[in-house]
């Protein structure tokens, strides 16, 4: 299951990180049809100790190899110390001696770029521990979590540190000039005003900051008549100091974060191609990958089942080989098992929505829910759920989550079911086309949807503009 729902964008490390932990696995580099890389429990068998009366444990390996591998050699090798293991030049690009390690690339965090600059201040080092535990108290947003009395008892109690919250005031204050502009503040409001005063003065910039620290509440709400009210300005006014503000940061720190590189870009997991109106499915090859179970470790095993005299040692350490084996063949398994649950999964839903990966058009998409599929494979709800929630697919129409293709149904007057995608497309086109000076509102949108045939309350209107993350019209409203 854990295998199922890594992406495509992190299988390739989690085998990097399998091949690493396990020496018994390694990539298959030719592929030789005459040779089975098999690995089966059977006939030969490692002895027990003598005297143990525990049950002993059988393996059977095939096919018998030109090099000869010595156990004994194994056990030097496990008694040099040496804890790297060589995996091939065709993997890692080059031999154990010939490897170069790459040196990862430092990130500046927000933090780290805060405290930089805090040589700038002439300060002791009393002063100096304070203004860092301030920075400290700070978010990845650039915002304070803590309150200035918080922080004197932290202060007090964790660096035995005795200040007052007018000192903690005054640094909080010298801090507010560092960049990037908007950090040390406990609100958004108080975010955006230090943003606005480090702008250069002019009118618009004025109102700016008129309008957020004396009518956010209005401003966030679009009650721009009573902000023109207020203030005396036109709508050209307005919409400049509009401009303004929205290109502000709400998050001044989040500039500095770390973006995880399987979550910047979509690898996806499927493609589907149209062939003369047959669409057609094929798995991403990096969900193949080609492993095989080494034939060196298979060798050592029938080394020691060829030998007359085991002994203790050499017991102990083709125990520690089988388990190795074991583990690789495992995972193995475990890796063919996900390529056929993605491509039994997808497939179900391809045949599904036949339709819409021949047109593209989302009115063809028919109702489906995870139960449809599940009982189409005989996988479990579960399976398929996480399937759906973490794969995508690349079609000539765009690249989808496969829960894109999921949804419930909908009753036309005529008493056809339709999928609620078809409603909530149709939904954000009429809020798309609307007049976003008198934007519609949910009662005007049943009505049009119910004049299309669609048999929909309000209610129902109401939570499907929410899923589609679309406001209420108070707040799409637009000078």
């Amino acid at each position: 299951m854990k295998l199922l729902q890594i992406p495509t964008a992190n299988l390739e490390e989690r085998i990097k990180e399998e091949l690493e932990e396990n020496p018994a696995l390694e990539f298959e580099l030719e592929n030789n049809n005459n040779e089975q890389d098999t690995y089966e429990l059977g006939e030969n068998k490692v002895d027990g100790d003598e005297g143990s009366d525990g049950p002993e444990e059988e393996v059977e390996l095939s096919n018998d190899t030109a090099e000869k591998i010595d156990l004994d050699d194994f056990l030097r090798r496990e008694d040099d110390d040496s804890s790297g293991y060589d995996y091939g030049d065709d993997y890692y690009g080059g031999g154990e001696n010939e490897r170069q390690v790459t040196p990862a690339r430092v990130e500046t965090s927000f933090h780290d770029y805060v405290l930089d600059q805090l040589g700038m201040l002439e300060l002791d080092d009393r002063r100096h521990r304070i203004a860092e535990q301030i920075i400290g108290s700070m978010d990845d947003d650039g915002y304070l979590r803590r309150e200035v009395t918080s922080i004197v008892d932290d202060l007090a109690f964790g660096q035995n540190v005795d200040t007052n919250e007018e000192e903690i005031a005054e640094l909080i204050n010298r801090i507010q000039h560092f960049d990037p502009p908007g950090i040390c503040v406990w609100t958004l409001q108080e975010c955006l005003v230090l943003q606005l005063k480090r702008m250069p003065d002019s009118k618009p910039v004025r109102d700016a900051i008129a309008v957020i620290d004396k009518y956010f509440n209005e401003f966030i709400k679009k009650h721009y008549d009573k902000i023109q009210k207020h203030l005396g300005i036109d709508d050209e006014d307005l919409k400049n100091v509009i401009n303004i503000i929205i290109k502000l940061n709400p998050k001044p720190g989040a500039a500095f974060a770390v973006v995880n590189k399987a979550e910047s870009y979509i690898i996806p997991d499927f493609f589907v191609y149209n062939n003369n109106g047959v669409p057609e499915l094929s798995l991403n090859a990096k969900n193949a990958p080609e492993l095989r179970i080494s034939e060196g470790y298979k060798e050592m095993m029938r080394a020691y089942d060829r030998g007359e005299k085991k002994n203790k040692r050499q017991k102990e350490a083709v125990i520690f080989i089988k388990q190795k084996l074991d583990s690789a063949k495992w995972f193995i398994d475990a890796i063919k098992q996900r390529q056929h649950t993605l491509l039994h999964t997808m497939q179900a839903i391809l045949n599904f929505q036949k339709e819409f990966f021949i047109t593209g058009d989302e009115t063809y998409l028919r109702p489906m829910i995870l139960k449809d599929i599940s009982q189409t494979t005989s996988l479990d709800v579960s399976t398929v759920s996480r399937v759906a929630n973490s794969k995508y697919v690349q079609t000539e129409y765009g690249t989808y989550k496969l829960k894109y293709f999921f949804s419930e149904s909908l009753q036309m007057e005529s008493g056809e079911e339709v999928s609620t995608r078809e409603v909530k497309t149709i939904l954000n086109e009429f809020i798309t086309g609307e007049n976003k000076r008198k934007p519609l509102s949910d009662e005007e949108l049943t009505d049009m949807l119910q004049e299309k045939g669609y048999n929909i309350a309000r209610r129902t209107v109401a939570k499907y503009r929410e899923q589609l993350n679309i406001p209420v019209a108070r707040l799409r409203k637009e000078l």
